[in-house]
């Protein structure tokens, strides 16, 4: 098993949704994170520049098992790109264990 960790931009998360479901990915959990980035331009609404220094974006956790690991990588970078400085990063980490609290199930069986 494994856990994969995305921060995308907030204005992805619907096509990163819709594109994890697509790849049988029905769970996983969500927030919305700032975090400092490359993005250094300030943006000018109404005569007035915002700085983007602080960049807003939302944090995706999600446990799979060895045969969903490539496929839900490939939705996600696909889904969120756009090109521009500030897409995200993907984290991919190592998980050694699953429980399901209801039915004490654990493995990879824990995780459907």
């Amino acid at each position: 098993m494994k856990k994969i960790e995305a921060i995308i931009r907030k204005s992805r998360f619907s096509d990163v949704k819709k594109a994890l479901h697509s790849v049988e990915v029905n769970f996983f959990s969500y927030w919305d994170v700032t975090g400092v980035g490359n993005e250094k331009v300030g943006h000018v609404y109404r005569g007035v520049t915002y700085s983007t220094a602080d960049i807003q974006r939302r944090f995706l956790s999600i446990v799979v098992s060895e045969p969903f690991v490539e496929k839900t990588i490939n939705a996600i970078l696909e889904s969120a790109y756009t090109g521009e400085v500030g897409d995200g990063k993907i984290f991919l980490l190592p998980v050694e264990e699953a429980y399901r609290i209801r039915t004490k199930e654990t493995g990879k069986t824990s995780l459907n």
